[in-house]
């Protein structure tokens, strides 16, 4: 007689072994009609599972989150169908729900081209239209076996033989269509509605492995319905306007080539951008009480070795070896992150608890290897600079310089155009330096911290960094991307490893706690997401052309450089446009490279000192006298930092 435990607290008892179905049907024609699937004791099961012992229950409705994996999980069911339906001799291999959407990969001669997808997805309505239930057998692995060689299923034969003895092989059923899956499974094709959207095609080695067949990949996208789907394609189409390559190359202010992969090459306007974004971080830094290092690029293998870094981190390291035979140490490697620095620097001489918390900083150059396919413009690269500090404290202390963290993540955040973020808690990983009763310190101060700073978070199992548990900060953008930026990682293993200590209030020695902090992460991947975020067209004190001063005929040109002149001592940063062009072919160039303001000067200007201001892209302007646009202007440029 199992007791069903509803969300609610309520209890059912049923008379032998119930399905979620029944369950559901017990409580109303409502339920039962929404109800997709189930979450037994924690774990997603299908509607039709059998539930013989007590167990708490909660049902998967359309409204919830994890409906979104089963029905990109169904939609790859049915992609597959529909494809073997059109396709005749087309294999099948794995098709997982993936972020946003899902995939399958096929195998046939011929690969698949957006050209096929109208068709595709015309099958695919056809088989939701059917409304196929969906059904789990569970098979021995000899008749599994035999089951997909009399189908041709060679890739599916392969997955089965190489699962372990002790895995349970099920398979699904819809219709006449079946598949090795393990579930779970909405209840029927039709579950998986018509919000949904084939949208490219890509090789991909079978299991990931060069030496295997290249099968071909079709991606597509599932949403609970139509509206989503919509706002999501939007979201794509501003994401294609805004990227930060092609926006990169209009503005002139970066490039990248194979001669140096994975590196930016700064041009003069986007130097300017990063210089401005690193003097507004550093002075926020300064008035928080850090203080900035700056420590070697290349260091000996040993050090990696200490700190645990080359056990859990070697294959993101790029590796030097040095000829000379008379170098002691030969072996040296370019660091990826500058945490062992830091303890060098304060392993120097002997720390008092009356130093303690010490906020230690540096806009530190890393290099970390990253796969060619990975690297994706400025956002992911091999060389970057980090805005790493790292806070040595003592236990007690965590709290306090928590808060203190997130009040300056916050200030730096809103500064810079993004009004609000969300906080994930990733804890141990499965690969990790320390014992476990080092982990339950460090994660217990770390929730604590949270507790005493008001963050809320949720939980992301398993994400932590291999010496300890972080908090993870997630900017939402302008077009409702997630971009995970900010860190706060709380360390007793990195101490211990490479001998960090402090002579405690009663002389003895103790080692320091050390809090890994990040706010803006890699600067080159912040200012990659900062170009989105304003699609180029940045505040007045973040652009890097923040005025142009334009002449109408060529009688203006000595007043605008007058005018250049003032406003560049006045700190702004100015260019002169004294093209013999018309006015409006210039204001469209400008409006192209997104300046924010045109100051165009005629005769009429030029004879009364005046200049007209425009805002680009817009179409408003007033007329001003240089020194009062010099006034304005030089205080709407200033940083906020500086703001009166």
């Amino acid at each position: 007689m199992p007791a069903i435990t509803l969300p609610d607290g309520s209890v059912r008892v049923f008379d032998g072994p119930v399905t979620g179905t029944t369950v559901a049907a017990s409580i109303g024609p409502g339920l039962a009609k929404a109800a997709l699937a189930m979450e037994v004791d924690g774990k997603l099961r299908d509607l039709d599972s059998e539930i013989a012992r007590d167990a708490s229950l909660r049902f998967i409705t359309r409204k919830d989150p994890q409906a979104l994996e089963l029905i990109r999980h169904d939609a790859a069911h049915v992609l597959a169908e529909a494809v073997q339906e059109l396709f005749p001799g087309t294999q099948v291999t794995i098709g997982p729900p993936i972020e946003n959407g899902f995939y399958y990969d096929f195998s046939r001669n011929e690969p698949f081209t957006p050209e096929d997808f109208p068709a595709i997805e015309a099958k695919m309505r056809e088989i939701i239209a059917r409304n196929a239930a969906f059904k789990r057998q569970v098979v021995g692995r000899e008749d599994a076996i035999r089951l997909f060689e009399e189908k041709g299923e060679r890739f599916k034969v392969e997955l089965i033989r190489d699962l372990p003895d002790s895995e349970e092989i099920s398979l699904y059923s819809q219709g006449e269509w079946v598949d090795l899956c393990r579930g779970p499974h909405m209840r029927s094709t039709g579950d998986v509605g018509d919000a949904f959207k084939l949208m490219k095609v890509a090789g991909a080695y079978w299991r990931g492995d060069h030496r295997n067949p290249v099968l071909s990949r079709i991606y597509g996208t599932a949403w609970r319905d139509r509206k989503e789907l919509e706002a999501y394609l939007h979201q794509l189409e501003e994401a294609e306007k805004r990227d930060h390559r092609k926006i990169g190359r209009e503005m002139d202010l970066f490039h990248l080539q194979e001669e140096a992969t994975g590196s930016v090459f700064w041009h003069p306007k986007g130097w300017r951008l990063y210089r401005t974004v690193e003097g507004y971080v550093r002075r926020q830094l300064e008035a928080a009480d850090y203080q900035e290092v700056k420590t070697p690029q290349v260091l000996d293998r040993r050090l990696w070795e200490a700190s645990g870094h080359w056990e859990n981190y070697r294959k993101n390291m790029f590796m030097a070896t040095v000829e000379d035979k008379d170098e002691a140490h030969k072996h040296l490697a370019l660091k990826p992150m500058n945490c062992p620095c830091h303890v060098l620097i304060f392993n120097q001489g002997i720390r008092s608890y009356r130093e303690l918390p010490l906020r230690m900083a540096e806009f530190g150059a890393c290099h970390r290897y990253e796969p060619s396919g990975a690297l994706h413009g400025i956002m992911r690269v091999r060389a970057f600079t980090q805005d790493d500090a790292h806070i040595f404290c003592e236990e007690q202390q965590i709290a306090d310089e928590t808060v203190r963290f997130v009040a300056l993540l916050s200030r730096i955040y809103r500064d810079l155009g993004f009004d609000a973020f969300r906080v994930k808690f990733s804890d141990r990983p499965a690969q990790r330096a320390g014992d476990d009763a080092i982990w339950d310190r460090a994660e217990g101060a770390l929730k604590e911290a949270c507790r005493i700073a008001g963050v809320e978070y949720e939980l992301n199992p398993g994400e932590g960094a291999f010496y300890g548990p972080k908090l993870e900060f997630v900017l939402r953008d302008a077009i409702g991307r997630d971009w995970q930026c900010g860190t706060l990682q709380v360390d007793f293993v990195l101490p211990e490893r490479l001998g960090a200590e402090y002579v405690a209030e009663d002389g003895s020695r103790k080692r320091p706690v050390m809090l890994h902090r990040a706010i803006l992460g890699s600067f080159e991947r912040f200012l990659g997401i900062l170009i989105e975020q304003y699609a180029g067209r940045f505040p007045l004190w973040l652009a890097p052309v923040q005025v142009v001063v334009a002449t109408i005929v060529d009688d203006a040109a000595p007043f605008a450089r007058q005018a250049a002149a003032a406003l560049q001592k006045a700190g702004l940063s100015v260019t002169l446009d004294l093209r013999n062009e018309k006015i409006n072919r210039k204001v469209v160039d400008h409006i192209d490279q997104r300046v924010p303001v045109l100051a165009v000067v005629g005769r009429k200007e030029a004879e009364e000192g005046t200049l007209v201001l425009r805002r680009l892209p817009g179409r408003e302007q007033e007329t001003l006298e240089l020194a009062e646009a010099v006034r304005r202007l030089a205080a709407e440029a200033a940083p906020p930092d500086l703001r009166d």
